[in-house]
């Protein structure tokens, strides 16, 4: 395999798999932009120097982000009670600074997790690339400042604002391919007091499940301890903790701050020494992960097919980005899933991105119900086993694919 240069620290290293031809995960389309869809080789590596795995192709950030982009945070009950439950712990362990506090989002959406802070009188702003989400915000009354977050934008909202007490970002990180250009950014507007909270997928859970369809045009990276460390240090900042989180099938929020400010947790440590005895630290995990793949992909087009011949209607349940991987890594098109359902207005009566199968609204689901629903939210799983009581109550079975594939 060719040579590829690592993001962080521009040292060599192989590509572990390449998943082919791939369209953008939020690339949901309209049949007559079938002719001119964009694909990119997208394959992963891991960089045993800065201990990132990483992307080694991704299409620019213009392309993922825009005036269309798909995701509203506010769309999901679960993600809104994710963020202010946190929300509530940032405000109760605000650092002392010398200025007003000043709360800054990085990728801050629809605006859903600063309102938490908005409600309760503390100055609050966020950067959103995605211009139909950060409107939103803004309608919302949330000061929303519509640009990618780097270097030259730190120094713009210091300058306007001054230093931020605490910085946040949620499944941001991951997306930016320039890192050290935000943590330069993170390094220049940060309160020399202040702390910067940031929370992704986290690559040991991905391994553990071998949920693959993290990878994907928006992930550039997946973070493990090792590889959030190397990129803060070389940027002048500490990792001082890390906690465990449910979100997306298994992500990690980590807590930096200006280099020497605060000691770094026992707990902190603690992970470190775990990702170790994982092997997140050494090429030979990601080869036995490549293997876990290909069994995968086998087992779930073999079971498609199989329902196929009998007969029986399968469909999909939410149009994730994360199931594009799946999808158009496995061949499954139409003719083995019927529709996929989901609630966000944007992605229905269009087609998923590469296979196009067509996305439909939810009351498709309980009119025309189908025998089988692959979950593709599947990190939303609890919640919609808990709406969806009836379909199962009804013989209709669901379709698991992580950590193996499962009919429940």
């Amino acid at each position: 395999m060719p040579l590829n240069r690592c993001k962080i620290c521009q040292d060599p290293y192989e590509e572990i798999l390449s998943f082919g031809k791939m369209p953008l995960g939020n690339g949901f389309l309209n049949e007559n932009q079938i002719p001119n869809e964009y694909f990119f080789e997208m394959g992963v590596g891991f960089c045993e120097r800065s201990m990132m795995f990483q992307l080694t192709n991704q299409p620019s950030p213009e392309q993922m982000f825009h005036g269309e982009y798909a995701f509203f945070t506010g769309s999901s009950e679960g993600m809104k009670n994710h963020f202010h439950q946190f929300s509530e712990k940032i405000i109760n362990n605000l650092p002392a600074t010398d200025q007003e506090t000043f709360v800054v989002e990085i990728g801050s959406n629809d605006g859903t997790m600063l309102q938490n802070f908005s409600n309760r009188g503390i100055k609050c702003m966020g950067v959103e690339p995605s211009e139909n989400v950060a409107k939103e915000a803004i309608n919302n009354g949330i000061k929303t400042k519509i640009s990618f977050f780097n270097e030259k934008v730190a120094e713009e909202i210091q300058d306007e604002n001054g230093f931020a007490s605490v910085i946040y970002a949620a499944n941001v990180m991951c997306h930016i391919p320039n890192i050290n250009s935000i943590f330069k950014g993170i390094s220049i507007l940060l309160d020399k007091n202040g702390v910067f909270y940031f929370e992704d997928p986290y690559l040991g859970d991905v391994i553990n499940k071998n949920s693959f369809d993290q990878i994907y045009d928006e992930h550039v990276f997946l973070f493990s301890l090792h590889s959030v460390q190397f990129v803060a240090s070389m940027n002048g900042l500490d990792l001082i903790n890390a906690e465990p989180l449910t979100t997306h099938g298994g992500s990690m929020r980590y807590t930096l701050c200006h280099k020497g400010r605060f000691s770094v947790s026992e707990n902190t440590n603690k992970l470190i020494q775990k990702e170790k005895r994982l092997g997140l630290n050494r090429l030979n995990t990601f080869k036995s992960f490549e293997r876990n793949i290909k069994r995968i992909k086998e087992q779930l087009l073999d079971l498609l097919l199989d329902l196929k011949n009998k007969g029986k209607l399968v469909s999909g349940y939410g149009a994730t980005s994360k199931s594009t991987t799946i999808l158009n890594y496995c061949g499954i098109d139409h003719s083995l899933i019927s529709w996929i359902s989901d609630t966000t207005p944007t992605k229905q009566g269009k087609l998923t991105p590469g296979t196009h199968i067509p996305v439909v609204p939810y009351s498709k689901f309980k009119e025309d119900t189908p025998n089988y629903a692959v979950l593709f939210a599947w990190n939303h799983a609890d919640e919609i086993m808990q709406k969806e009581k009836e379909f199962s109550r009804n013989g209709g079975r669901w379709i698991t694919f992580f950590p193996e594939i499962k009919v429940i």
